[in-house]
């Protein structure tokens, strides 16, 4: 597994690293913007480097939506160029893509990015999509192929069997497909290997709050078992004492992104129903609250010969092949969550991994108390 980081990226996870930041003094980074926030823009002119990038941009999308505003279509490309602001439906980020020719990893990265999932390659529209600008084609081309097609069905329990290899065998078998003609055929008999339900992260999600839901009962095995509520789990694990509310005027930038889609107990209940896909947040956070310790298998950041250094090394490297097999984005030291999520790793031996996470969240939102 290779991840790479920019400059940038890795000065701030060697830095990190160091451990030489009390939780006020991590608030207080955060707070006062010392953090190299990684935006959009940033990325976008990364991926197209020419001048015409806004003009490119809004010229394909008045296209793509005659009747839409053209004054609409240019204020949207304007604020995502700018780092206003950045788009938030899928058929946008690939309408990027298409309009500026990039590459198949490229999406991946610009989906991951503001999506929170990469491509998914048993979603219908993302494989079609990803064939289509995978083959230089059109996204109006792209667009009129998948309206054509039938719907896949919606899953909602875990398919019989189903393991991370048959997305990697759809992968492949749609990558073989030379012309749409092939292409439909693939399509219509895949038609049972689709499905909305993100399984992988599902499965991470029931193995961390099935944890939490069953606490440890200590030494008396014979004692009975109690079993929390998922409103119990919220408030003792998942709150982190994350300010209440949804009013988010008087919040900072690094205020909002940190608090920004953080969990409740109705979105609990709505994933483990599997109304709702895993949220990256949400798997994080898990991580951290469970600290990964969900079986019986060894695990070298237990050992007390380790470093904090080495315990932080381990954990990057565990985590981000969760995420990975999750189809997520890699953690990101310039995403201001990330950020905190790996200052909650640098934890010692006397404080927990949510302990230390809380803390910083007291003195990051303490101008709203």
């Amino acid at each position: 597994m290779e991840i790479q980081l920019t400059a940038r990226a890795a000065a701030e996870y060697d830095f990190l690293r160091d451990n030489t930041m009390t939780p006020a003094m991590a608030a207080e980074y955060l707070r006062d913007g010392r953090i190299a926030l990684r935006t959009f823009s940033e990325t976008l002119r990364e991926q197209y480097i020419y001048p015409d990038l806004e003009s490119r941009l809004v010229s394909s999308f008045r296209c793509y939506d005659t009747g839409v505003d053209d004054r609409s279509v240019a204020r949207n490309v304007s604020n995502w160029v700018r780092g206003k602001s950045q788009p938030r439906r899928r058929e946008d980020i690939f309408r990027i893509c298409f309009s500026l020719d990039l590459t198949e990893a490229q999406a991946n990265l610009l989906l991951g990015q503001c999506t929170e999932y990469g491509i998914h390659y048993r979603e219908p529209r993302d494989v079609i999509y990803t064939w289509f600008l995978r083959n230089d084609r059109g996204y109006m081309e792209a667009r009129d192929f998948f309206s054509s097609l039938p719907p896949a069905p919606r899953l909602t329990e875990y398919p019989a069997g189903c393991s991370a290899h048959i997305t990697r065998e759809v992968q492949s078998v749609f990558a073989g497909a030379r012309n749409p003609e092939e292409l439909r055929r693939v399509y219509l008999a895949n038609l049972d290997k689709f499905g909305q339900l993100h399984v992988r992260a599902y499965r991470y999600f029931d193995k961390y709050l099935n944890i939490l839901i069953h606490p440890d009962t200590g030494w008396d095995k014979s004692a009975a078992v109690e079993e929390y509520s998922l409103e119990t789990i919220m408030e003792r694990y998942l709150s982190l004492h994350m300010p209440s509310g949804r009013s988010r005027l008087r919040y900072s930038v690094v205020q909002k992104l940190v608090k920004q889609n953080w969990p409740n107990s109705t979105a609990l209940k709505d994933i483990r129903a599997h109304r709702e896909d895993v949220s990256r947040k949400l798997l994080l956070l898990l991580y951290i609250i469970t600290e990964n310790v969900v079986d019986d298998e060894y695990h070298e950041a237990d050992e007390d010969y380790l470093s904090l250094q080495d315990r932080l090394e381990d954990h990057w490297w565990v985590l981000n092949a969760i995420l990975i097999d999750c189809g997520m984005p890699t953690l990101d030291p310039r995403n201001a969550f990330d950020w905190l999520i790996l200052y909650a790793m640098t934890a010692d031996e006397d404080e927990s991994m949510s302990e230390r996470m809380s803390q910083v969240i007291d003195h990051l939102f303490a101008d709203l108390q």
